[in-house]
C-alpha cells in the first residue's frame, strides 16, 4: 500500500522537491526566445529536464536508498524511521538551493501563516525543523524566480536580434513581410554556431548548489536569515 501511494504521488513529488521546475521552465523559455514554436517537441523537452533532473538528484537519492529504503526493506528501522531518514537529505538539498539564490523570504512570507511559527524567535527556527508546509511551496517559487531570471538572460540576445532584423526590415520598406520568418533563420545559425543547447545545459547545472552530504548536517541547524520576521 505504502509503495503504490509512494508510486501515485511520485510526479507531484518530482515537481514539488527536485530541480525538475527550474529546469523545464528555463527550457521551455529557451523554445519560446528561439521561436520554433513545438520544436522541440514538448517530449523531447520533458525527457531532457528529467535526465538533467536525474544527474543533479543523483546524489540526494542515492543517499536516500542507502539510508532509508535499504534499511527498511531489510526490515531493520521501521517506517517512521525511514522517513526522518529519507526527509533529511531532500530538505538540505531544498534548503541549499533557497539559499545559494537567496530566496528565503519565501519560506518566511509561508511560515507567516503557519500557527504558532509567527511568534517564535527567528534564531528558534532552522531549515532543520521549517514545517513542510512552508518550504515546499517556498522551494518551489524559489525555483520559478530563479528560473524566470535564467530565462531572461536567454530571451535578451534573441530579442535584440529580433529588434535589429525588424529595424532593417522597416529601413527597407518591406511592410508587409513578417520579420519573424526573416529572423528565425539568423537565431537557429547563432544559436548553433554558439553551441547553444550545451550552454543552457551548462548554466542550468551551475546555477545549482551541488549536495554535500558531509555539509548537511551544518545546514539544518543554521538559521533562516528572517530579519524582521514576525
Amino acid at each position: 500500500m505504502v509503495l503504490l501511494t509512494v508510486i501515485t504521488l511520485s510526479p507531484s513529488i518530482m515537481i514539488m522537491t527536485t530541480s525538475y521546475v527550474r529546469v523545464m521552465t528555463v527550457l521551455a523559455i529557451l523554445r519560446q526566445a528561439v521561436g520554433t514554436n513545438q520544436l522541440p517537441p514538448s517530449q523531447v523537452i520533458t525527457a531532457l529536464s528529467l535526465f538533467v533532473t536525474f544527474l543533479i538528484m543523483m546524489p540526494v537519492w542515492s543517499e536516500v536508498y542507502i539510508e532509508s529504503v535499504l534499511p527498511f526493506q531489510e526490515r531493520r528501522i521501521g517506517l517512521e524511521e525511514a522517513w526522518n531518514r529519507a526527509e533529511k537529505p531532500i530538505r538540505a538539498f531544498m534548503a541549499a538551493q533557497i539559499e545559494r539564490c537567496g530566496n528565503q523570504d519565501s519560506v518566511i512570507s509561508f511560515l507567516g501563516y503557519i500557527h504558532g511559527y509567527k511568534e517564535q524567535e527567528p534564531e528558534n527556527i532552522t531549515w532543520g525543523n521549517v514545517p513542510w508546509a512552508a518550504l515546499l511551496p517556498g522551494f518551489m517559487l524559489s525555483e520559478l524566480k530563479t528560473a524566470f531570471a535564467i530565462g531572461f538572460q536567454i530571451y535578451l540576445p534573441f530579442l535584440v536580434l529580433d529588434m535589429i532584423i525588424s529595424s532593417v526590415m522597416v529601413s527597407m520598406g518591406m511592410m508587409m513581410l513578417p520579420p519573424v520568418i526573416i529572423s528565425l533563420p539568423f537565431k537557429l545559425m547563432l544559436f548553433v554556431l554558439m553551441n547553444g543547447w550545451e550552454l543552457v545545459i551548462m548554466m542550468l547545472l551551475d546555477s545549482f548548489e551541488h549536495y554535500v552530504p558531509a555539509e548537511r548536517e551544518a545546514l539544518a541547524h543554521a538559521g533562516l536569515c528572517m530579519l524582521g520576521f514576525g
